[in-house]
C-alpha cells in the first residue's frame, strides 16, 4: 500500500516537473521549447531542447530529457533520469588541448552542484569534433564542436527544476555565456 502511494506522489512530482518546465523562461539568448519525447525508454518522458544565438551566430544546442519509471530501473538506481546532450562551437585551438574533454566533463557535475541538485549514477561521454570543407565547400571555414551526452539519476524527485536548471547552466558554460547572478535578469539585445 505505501508503495502504491510512493508511485502516485512520484507521478505527481513528475507531471509537476513537466508543467514547471513548460512554463521556464530560459535567457534571451536562449531558445527553449519541448519536443517529442523518446517513447521506448520508459513509461513516462519529457524532453526539451535548446538553441543559443550570441550575436546572430548559432553557437549550441542542446537536449534535456526526463525519464520516469514508477518500478526504477536498476541501472538507474531509481524512478527517474536525466538525460542530457549539448553541442557548441569552439575555437580552433582548443581542439587540441588534450585536456578539453575532462574539463567539458568537470561542467557536468560543477553545474549540477552549483544549483544545489543533488544526483547519483553519473555517465556519458565527451566528444570533440573538428570538420574539414574541400571541393565545392572549401570556401568554408574549418569548424570544431564538442558534444558532451550526459545522465544522471536525480536523488531527490521533488526538486526535479533543480536538473533543469543545472543543464541551463551547462549550456551557457559551453555557450561562453557570461553567467548571470541570482536574482538579475538579462536585458534582450536583440534588435
Amino acid at each position: 500500500m505505501a508503495e502504491n502511494s510512493q508511485s502516485q506522489r512520484d507521478q505527481i512530482l513528475f507531471e509537476k516537473f513537466c508543467a514547471d518546465a513548460r512554463a521556464f523562461k530560459a535567457r534571451v539568448e536562449i531558445t527553449f521549447e519541448e519536443v517529442p519525447a523518446p517513447q521506448r525508454l520508459a513509461p513516462h518522458a519529457v524532453a526539451f531542447s535548446v538553441d543559443v544565438e550570441v550575436r546572430g551566430d548559432d553557437v549550441a544546442t542542446g537536449r534535456f530529457v526526463l525519464l520516469h519509471d514508477p518500478a526504477g530501473q536498476e541501472a538507474w538506481g531509481g524512478k527517474f533520469r536525466a538525460i542530457t546532450f549539448i553541442r557548441s562551437a569552439i575555437e580552433e585551438d582548443l581542439q587540441s588541448d588534450p585536456l578539453l574533454t575532462d574539463v567539458a566533463w568537470s561542467w557536468v557535475g560543477e553545474s549540477l552542484d552549483l544549483v544545489g541538485a543533488s544526483y547519483l549514477a553519473t555517465s556519458g561521454t565527451v566528444t570533440k569534433v573538428s570538420s574539414a570543407s574541400y571541393g565545392q565547400l572549401s570556401e568554408q571555414d574549418q569548424s570544431s564542436e564538442i558534444e558532451i551526452r550526459a545522465s544522471w539519476t536525480p536523488s531527490n524527485s521533488a526538486k526535479l527544476m533543480d536538473h533543469l536548471n543545472a543543464w541551463t547552466r551547462m549550456i551557457e558554460t559551453v555557450s561562453g555565456l557570461t553567467p548571470i547572478a541570482e536574482g538579475v535578469s538579462a536585458l534582450n539585445t536583440r534588435r
